[in-house]
């Protein structure tokens, strides 16, 4: 998983719905630590701003 920082606002929603918590927010970067991410497309999904993609 990746996120693409340019679509990405910081909504957080992301942070959320992941049920491994395997995405952060930290000095304002989101991201997703892929040795955790379970592929699950959960945070995909629920992405408004369909910043985050396979």
């Amino acid at each position: 998983m990746e996120i693409i920082a340019e679509r990405c606002k910081r909504c957080l929603v992301c942070i959320g719905v992941c049920p491994v918590k395997a995405i952060s927010d930290k000095d304002g970067i989101v991201s997703i630590d892929n040795n955790i991410c379970l592929e699950c497309g959960c945070c995909a999904a629920a992405c408004p701003n369909q910043a985050i993609k396979y």
